[in-house]
């Protein structure tokens, strides 16, 4: 109430609230002092219903007097009024601001990053685009009538263009092909009456001063993909020059001003329509052959959908992929991305493609999950001097429960018990596996017989490599421990094994899982670009591949082909 009354600095006012305030103080300090007196004397029921009737006067006046203040200081509203308000408002605000910021924050299992000398390689494919978009553009037909001069103009194709063109980054945004200072050659056909001599022939004319300025916006579309969403163009042609031909070709000469300006008003009408139907529909639909969600082979599938906008700066565009596998049987159990984020520094190579332990331990995961990782060993898969260490090593146990079964032939179920577990440092990625080796004895006609239940131990070196567009793992077994689930005694007698075991898994298992992974995965990249001279750097927690880009096929061509995505 002050505050108010200071802000405004009115005397009268001022003066009358001034002399209320002291007269109210003292009419409650009276009130007060005769209370306090009559305190003593007064039963404690009736000095209760007495401080409450004084309570509920002295809180009727405050706000009369409230109200009172506000109608003789100002117009102004009181901040009081907005106090609920503005204490919602940022709480809505704020619950706002943390859902969106945990929905941003998806952690990538996978990254690209394309660099300005990426861009630099890629920008020749897209000016023999643009060249080739511009080529094809069909002009309409042209009739009129200058003085005595009767014309009609038809058949007008682009013969030739000359473009002086760069692609660059636009930070925030996307990218810009900017054409300055280029030619565009053109020829038509001309029908000319004058008085009663008619006249036709051709016309070669050139386009000169061509500047054109298209910025491209990209964006992650609701699937998750790569997308065009704007296109802003902007062409001129400062100047356009025509030479007739035929008998009467010098005559006409002066009709070049009037029939160049027309068509330069005309070419420039055509070429931001077609570089726009160019980006938005045959770009696109290129961009849509590249993977989002979909197969590796007959087990699991990879999601390749982007988890948030690209990135641009001045000097790469950045895409954050999920990077994630699935089982196909069950798409939705999936594994939770607690992995450490990749982190892309780099900027001397076209392209950077960075893995992180998330990558490859939702593969494991999958396959797992798929039932992938379980083996029988049995029959022509039992090398023969494993099953006789393997029937010397339980000839008491065979003994015990039937000497029948001496002679009766062995195996070895092999399952995972857990996922797999990927570990990459700088010194290299390393695969963790446990599972539970039960030892059979096989009677003829009768149901198997379980011997003993061994935990297994194993550790695998994978090496990454990447070949045009496909990346691929191979397995080294580095370490290898048995111990038995009974006791510890029985894992002493498990020592002879040890070797024999670790044997039969690199000639048996490792060419198995070798096998599933050689044909490797397609990494998001279109039809027709394909990775070269790969460099393969290990980082805590992370792989980062660099490259270089070749493409297989031109811009045109992986546009106008087949549609279908490779497996």
């Amino acid at each position: 109430m002050k505050s108010v009354d200071a802000q405004h600095r009115h005397p009268p006012t001022w003066t009358r609230n001034y002399c209320e305030e002291r007269v109210e103080k003292q009419g409650e300090e009276k009130e007060e002092e005769e209370e306090e007196e009559e305190e003593e004397s007064v039963p404690w029921d009736k000095a209760f219903h007495r401080e409450r009737t004084v309570s509920v006067n002295k809180d009727r006046r405050r706000r009369t007097h409230q109200l009172t203040d506000r109608s003789s200081a100002s117009s102004l509203p009181s901040d009081e009024m907005f106090l609920p308000r503005m204490t919602i408002l940022p709480s809505s605000l704020l619950f706002l601001l943390v859902s969106s910021i945990m929905a941003a924050n998806e952690p990538a299992g996978c990254k690209i990053r394309i660099t300005d000398k990426g861009l630099n390689m890629l920008k020749f494919e897209t000016q023999r685009f643009v060249e080739e978009e511009l080529s094809n553009i069909s002009m309409p037909e042209m009739k009129g009538t200058e003085g005595r001069f009767q014309y009609t103009i038809t058949n007008v194709k682009i013969t030739k263009l000359n473009l002086t063109a760069e692609l660059q980054f636009i930070p925030d945004v996307g990218l810009l092909f900017d054409v300055q200072n280029s030619s565009i050659s053109l020829s038509f056909h001309r029908q000319i009456l004058y008085w009663f001599f008619y006249d036709t022939g051709n016309i070669n004319a050139a386009a000169e001063g061509v500047n054109i300025n298209t910025a491209v916006s990209l964006i992650r579309d609701d699937e998750g993909r790569l997308k065009i969403n704007n296109i802003t163009c902007d062409a001129k042609i400062s100047k356009m020059r025509a030479k007739f031909s035929g008998t009467l070709g010098k005559v006409y000469d002066f009709l070049a001003t009037f029939l160049t300006t027309g068509m330069r008003f005309l070419l420039n009408k055509q070429i931001c329509p077609a570089l726009n139907n160019a980006a938005l529909v045959h770009v696109n639909s290129m961009l849509e052959t590249i993977p989002v969600r979909t197969e590796v082979d007959q087990y699991i599938g990879i999601d390749y959908s982007l988890v948030d906008d690209p990135i641009v700066t001045s000097r790469s565009l950045d895409m954050n992929f999920r990077g994630m596998f699935f089982d196909l049987s069950d798409p939705n159990s999936t594994l939770v991305n607690y992995a450490v984020d990749p982190v892309i520094r780099e900027y001397d190579r076209m392209v950077y493609l960075a893995l992180s332990e998330y990558f490859f331990d939702s593969g494991l995961y999958s396959y797992y999950r798929a039932g992938i990782f379980q083996m029988h060993v049995v029959n022509e898969k039992m090398p023969k001097d494993l099953e006789m260490l393997l029937k010397t090593t339980y000839f008491g146990s065979i003994l015990i429960l039937n000497p029948a079964l001496v002679d009766a032939p062995m195996s070895l179920q092999i399952a995972v018990n857990a996922p797999p577990k990927t570990s990459i440092k700088t010194s290299g990625a390393t695969v963790v596996m446990t599972a539970i080796v039960k030892v059979m004895v096989l009677p003829p006609g009768l149901p198997p017989v379980q011997l003993s239940s061994m935990t297994m131990e194993t550790k695998f070196h994978a090496k990454v490599s990447i070949k045009g567009k496909r990346l691929s793992i191979r397995a080294d077994l580095r370490r290898f421990k048995i111990f038995s689930n009974q006791s510890a005694l029985e894992s002493l007698a498990l020592i002879p094994l040890q070797a024999p075991l670790k044997t039969m898994l690199q000639m048996s298992v490792v060419p198995l899982i070798n096998n599933w992974t050689k044909r490797g995965v397609r990494i998001p990249l279109a039809d027709g670009v394909d990775f070269i001279e790969e460099v393969v750097e290990y980082h805590n927690g992370f792989i980062l591949i660099g490259a270089n880009l070749h493409f297989s096929k031109g811009l045109r061509e992986m546009i106008t082909g087949s549609n279908q995505t490779e497996p």
